[in-house]
């Protein structure tokens, strides 16, 4: 029987983004001698492939773990240390090697992909990745199942996100982050902000707009503003308007960048004034290098997402990856994460640990969004294999030649 989707407005959300694994934040590669259709082509393959053996874990005598991830993605001080990653060492012993590896899933992936294939040791014994690559990697056998009795902490991860489609029952993957798609503008020089996405083909912005190299972010965002609700029915038509505007976009040159997340060296030296961006980044901006940037969903509706651990099938370390991920859900810890990052923690209890940290947070609608944030707040609609690769094509050929 299927369960009905929970009544509070985050979660369903949440879930819905959850149970369609196609959907990313970040999934185009802007590669040199990458075709549009070969990458989309490489992007919906289903083919069956010969699943490699799991290393042998070496994690009771070794003890390091390494983590690649995203940029502006853990708590980090003015010295470059990160606080709860220091702590996790001094409680276990085990020595942690966190890496901002991560710029987008696709680039990530083209990167380890054949060591992957060959169950060698890519570098990392976890890694943060987005839904749709994440259900990559296990159907591939990528990943090592999770040890629960090493992750007890789980019991408290959102209870409806613990059976999702692309991995039912949590056997390989755990959410790290979620959170939004917007805009974002220098607030110095553009003091009046903005409000929807066609105000960033103002002509006095000419030149300093950026936007994400993620297809279902960008997209998504400019199609809302053309009217299209993204989580419902649409098709060629309308991915086609959208397209024919990022397209002019493109080429009067009112966009400067196409990029991962990378996007936020532009906004910090100038190159571009406005962006689609990604929710906590801006905040994280903002305490590194001033308050200079603001953030908002478009008037017409933003973006949903969701990332997730995994533990690669070549890592030695797998028992210290998975103490690692134990240590991410407590909420105390998860508060101390999103009170820095700034994005939406998937562990139940972090609000009221934020309570005790920050109250001003616990009413963050970054962190801890009301109904009517969500409401304008959607995830792009599972697509075909047929559309997938048309879609991303499309938006290859505009990245590529930008």
């Amino acid at each position: 029987m299927t369960k009905p989707l929970p009544e509070d407005p985050f979660i369903r959300s949440l879930v819905i983004q959850a149970q369609r694994a196609q959907f990313s934040r970040r999934n185009m590669l802007k590669g040199a001698g990458v075709g549009a259709s070969a990458l989309a082509l490489a992007a919906c393959s289903t083919g069956a492939v010969e699943k490699p053996k799991a290393a042998k874990d070496k994690s009771d005598t070794d003890k390091i773990v390494r983590w690649d991830n995203w940029a502006l993605y853990l708590d980090v001080d003015d010295d470059g240390h990160y606080p709860t990653l220091e702590a996790f060492e001094k409680q276990t012993g085990i020595k942690a090697t966190y890496t901002e590896a991560v710029d987008d899933n696709n680039t990530y992936y083209g990167k380890v992909k054949d060591q992957l294939k060959l169950g060698q040791d890519i570098g990392c014994d976890t890694v943060c990745l987005t839904d749709w690559m994440v259900d990559r990697w296990i159907r591939f056998g990528y990943t090592q199942e999770l040890d629960d009795a090493m992750i007890p902490n789980k019991k408290n991860l959102v209870p409806e996100l613990a059976n999702v489609s692309f991995d039912p029952g949590r056997k390989y993957s755990l959410p790290w982050q979620g959170g939004f798609a917007g805009i974002a503008w220098n607030k110095d020089q553009l003091p009046g902000g903005l409000t929807s996405v066609s105000d960033l083909w103002d002509p006095s912005l000419k030149g300093r707009v950026g936007v994400l190299s993620e297809m279902r972010d960008t997209m998504g965002c400019i199609m809302q503003d053309l009217g299209t609700q993204i989580d419902g029915k649409w098709g060629d038509s309308e991915f086609s308007a959208a397209i024919d505007v990022l397209q002019t976009q493109v080429s009067n040159g009112q966009i400067r960048n196409i990029k991962g997340n990378s996007y936020k060296e532009d906004l910090q030296n100038g190159d571009t004034l406005a962006a689609i961006v990604w929710s906590g980044d801006i905040t994280q901006l903002n305490f590194e290098a001033g308050d200079h940037w603001a953030f908002s969903l478009p008037s017409k509706g933003g973006t949903l997402w969701n990332d997730n651990f995994l533990i690669p099938i070549g890592s030695e370390h797998k028992k210290n990856a998975e103490m690692l991920i134990n240590y991410y859900y407590d909420p105390e810890v998860a508060a101390q994460v999103a009170a820095y990052v700034n994005y939406i923690p998937p562990v139940a209890g972090t609000k009221d640990a934020m309570m005790a940290l920050d109250p001003d947070l616990a009413n963050d609608q970054l962190i801890f969004p009301s109904d009517a944030t969500l409401a304008n707040a959607h995830v792009f609609r599972s697509l075909s294999s047929a559309e997938d690769q048309k879609y991303n094509s499309q938006f290859q050929a505009i990245l590529l030649g930008a």
